[in-house]
């Protein structure tokens, strides 16, 4: 009866197809796993973001008041409140990771999925930005001041820009809606980039670690369902052991106090998952060449697919590559921990020294394509 039903049903066969009898790969490893684990936590976003929307007042004379009144008189609210925050961290880990694997096993040869994906990057970060603002403490006001104020490099319309984002002359009540808004909006732009991330992605399937073709299928259930409720269970209990043990470790002190835009952090930094970025903007002198090389630290992953033209399927199979991928890492690690640190000697100068040779990087990694193909001709 159930097997019949999965299979007539229109709208059941449709999920069947997609999460019970879709053919895959029969080679994938748990590093294919973070794609399930990112859809979980977007939806878990969502409604404890909805859930928030209910006691927020996007009003900048109360809405720090709000965030205290969520954590203190409603039922639940600093649980919501701290699964909201963490769950942001957790979700762009688990983004990082899932790039990382696309990066190192070439998944960058599907163009459409490659593309939707650092689409949904840059969206996932518009988003985190703007929730940043909302409660309205020290760092957030300031993070909003100068972040937006970057835009002033932009030449001739920078000044009219930043005046038509902040809603007036400085960041104030005006800023707050419309950033609410848009924090509100764009999750769901993010879902329907999501559908056309995995109708790209079953339009040719999945690729493999090994490379090889991916003709020899098996069905997902149970066999990678088994692997993915593995993995959830794994990152949840993590997740919720930050979570109640160590709720506000991600969450920067100074946000703990009331905006006042007479009194200046002695160090600005966003959350750490936009500190690579961070990093790289400070370490360029001029304004105009910083909000340039911002860009194209998330940009220049659009390029990958012209850049990275190899005889190979996966990445895994060139051996320079590999090793440049690992350097890579350990550089985007260093570039992170550098923009917590304030912008003084020893700091600036490495910071300049990791941001060159992130983007020399990505030139290194052409290099080893062509050259190891070169040897094998």
């Amino acid at each position: 009866m159930l097997l019949s039903l999965r299979k007539s049903n229109s709208i059941v066969s449709m999920i069947n197809g997609s999460l019970i009898d879709l053919p895959s790969p029969s080679s994938l490893s748990y590093f294919w796993n973070f794609g399930s684990l990112l859809g979980i936590f977007l939806f878990s976003q969502i409604l404890s973001g909805l859930f928030l929307s209910f006691h927020f007042s996007g009003d900048a004379s109360i809405s720090f008041y709000s965030i205290i009144y969520m954590a203190r008189d409603v039922n639940y609210g600093w649980l919501l409140r701290v699964l909201h925050a963490n769950g942001a961290s957790m979700f762009f880990l688990l983004m990082y990771i899932h790039i990382g694997r696309g990066l190192y096993y070439g998944s960058y040869r599907n163009l459409k999925v490659w593309l939707s994906g650092v689409t949904l990057l840059l969206l996932s970060m518009a988003t985190a930005f703007l929730g940043y603002v909302l409660p309205w403490g020290q760092m957030s006001f300031w993070a909003a001041t100068v972040i937006t104020n970057l835009l002033s490099a932009v030449p001739y319309i920078g000044t009219m820009l930043v005046e038509w984002i902040w809603g007036g002359f400085a960041v104030g009540n005006p800023t707050l809606i419309r950033f609410f808004a848009f924090h509100f909006v764009l999750p769901f732009i993010i879902l329907f980039v999501v559908l056309l991330h995995l109708l790209f992605l079953h339009e040719l399937g999945s690729g493999n670690p090994l490379g090889l073709s991916s003709n020899d299928k098996l069905v997902f259930h149970p066999y990678y369902s088994v692997k993915d409720i593995y993995g959830l269970i794994m990152f949840f209990v993590g997740f919720m052991l930050v979570c109640l043990l160590f709720p506000y470790v991600f969450m920067d002190v100074e946000n703990f106090i009331q905006s006042n835009p007479l009194v200046t952090p002695t160090h600005i930094q966003p959350e750490w998952y936009f500190l690579f970025a961070y990093t790289i903007l400070r370490s360029v002198p001029s304004s105009i060449g910083g909000v340039v090389a911002l860009v194209m630290s998330v940009i220049v992953l659009y390029f990958l697919p012209l850049i990275l033209v190899h005889r190979f399927k996966s990445s895994f199979c060139y051996i320079i590559l590999s090793n440049l991928f690992w350097m890579f890492i350990a550089n985007w690690i260093l570039l992170t921990w550098i923009g917590a640190c304030e912008v003084e000697i020893p700091y600036s100068n490495l910071g300049m020294i990791f941001s060159l040779i992130y983007f020399i990087m990505y030139l290194g990694f052409w290099v080893a394509v062509e050259a190891q193909d070169l040897i094998v001709l």
